[in-house]
């Protein structure tokens, strides 16, 4: 994969847009943020721009209209101007008069926060690159600036004017973050081998659309399950987890899916992997079963200590790891053991190790091996998205910046 990066940018003097995710959680209550980890994140791509001497002009998100975390950016630029190490102004308007004049206005090396780009009525609308760059927004802010540089990972799976609009009209680049995020998630699909994928957590279809991509291709050598990935598969083979997990299984949408996770078993069944033990909750108590003892009316909240053994094996002989999703409650006490016990053995693996997904992170951060993890991905919906194979509207405005790129440079 190709795609433009600052390493090929002339940035001194020119005022440069760019779209960042910042988007964190919020507290309902006080409005403070929760978690700046994707604050930090952007930090290095706006510190060397400014470095560089550009005027820097930073366009981001938070939450959507109508919903609680839906607020402006005002905080946010706060915890920037703390994670670059150097002054980030905000400013109350995103392309209103006010804010051209202020970007106009701006001297090299300064950097200047827009607020909530969603609080326009177009940045909410999902369109092709050719009609986003139609919209007032891009139309009013794109004449001002001579370049685009594209570091919103996170939000890489989505079409929306601030992500996408820009790049028919200036020459587009993608962020340090953006940058390492396709490089590294790139080796997870021409990968080291042997690669194997854990696939756990809630959002069965995703996993499924994941588990397809890369054992249609050839990518993964084995997909371990766990959580309602692995409910989905265990059910699907034939065997009856009890009314109480079934029901659970319905009640989060899954069922649908077990005839889609039949025909993958009669497909690539050596490949994938299912628990061959659990936990489950008695009375708040951990107890383990075998498939054998199956049907529970307890509810599973684990993996058992047979399939981490099996799984932690198959993780330490591989040369590329991609984990989405927990293979367990692990936010409950005593039903931890098999999401850290299978990220302890990704921390000691010589292997390249990928993360991604909010709660895998999570997991990584309590079990106490973040650090040793080789890329945790920011984005959660763009890290599926790239990993199931399905085109990125931002990656392929940045592929194609790159092959206009390339054409001129011929002419």
């Amino acid at each position: 994969m190709e795609f433009p990066t600052l390493d090929e940018a002339n940035v001194k003097g020119k005022t440069v847009l760019v779209r960042v995710d910042i988007n964190s959680p919020i507290d309902p209550k006080t409005g403070e943020i929760l978690d700046d980890t994707r604050i930090k994140e952007c930090a290095p791509t706006l510190r060397e721009l400014a470095q560089k001497g550009a005027k820097v002009v930073v366009l981001a998100h938070q939450g959507r209209p109508g919903e609680k975390d839906f607020t402006t950016l005002e905080k946010h630029g706060k915890k920037l101007s703390d994670a670059v190490g150097l002054e980030v102004k905000y400013l109350a308007d995103v392309f209103g008069p006010i804010a051209r004049d202020t970007i106009k206005l701006m001297r090299p090396g300064e950097i200047l926060l827009l607020d909530n780009v969603r609080l326009c009525a177009e940045e909410n609308l999902n369109r092709p690159a050719e009609e986003q760059a139609k919209t007032p927004f891009v139309r009013a802010l794109a004449p001002i600036a001579q370049l685009y540089v594209n570091d919103a990972f996170g939000a890489a799976h989505r079409s929306q004017p601030s992500l996408v609009g820009f790049s028919a009209l200036l020459p587009t680049y993608a962020g340090r973050l953006m940058e390492h995020e396709l490089k590294a998630l790139s080796r997870a699909l021409s990968p080291e081998r042997p690669c194997i994928y854990v696939l756990g957590g809630v959002k069965v279809d995703d996993s499924l659309d994941i588990i397809e991509n890369v054992l249609s291709k050839g990518i993964a050598d084995s997909v371990l399950t766990g959580g309602l990935v692995g409910h989905t598969f265990i059910t699907a083979s034939g065997r009856n987890l009890g009314e109480s997990n079934l029901k659970l299984l319905k009640e989060k949408g899954v069922e649908k899916e077990i005839e889609r996770a039949k025909r993958l078993l009669d497909t690539h069944g050596d490949k994938i992997k299912m628990p061959l033990d659990v936990v489950v909750n008695a009375q708040g108590q951990p107890k383990e079963l075998s498939l054998e003892e199956l049907p529970t009316e307890l509810q599973i909240c684990d993996i058992g200590s047979r399939t981490v053994k099996e799984y932690s094996k198959l993780i330490v002989g591989a040369k590329t790891v991609v984990a989405n999703g927990p293979l367990g409650v692990f936010e409950r006490a005593g039903f931890e053991r098999g999401t850290f016990e299978v990220l302890k053995a990704m921390a000691g693996s010589q292997a390249f190790t990928i993360l991604g997904g909010g709660h895998m992170v999570a997991a990584t951060q309590a079990a106490g091996v973040a650090g040793q993890i080789k890329h945790i991905s920011t984005g959660g919906g763009a890290c599926i998205g790239f990993l199931s194979g399905k085109p990125l509207p931002v990656v392929e405005v940045l592929t194609r910046a790159k092959h206009t790129q390339q054409l001129e440079n011929r002419a």
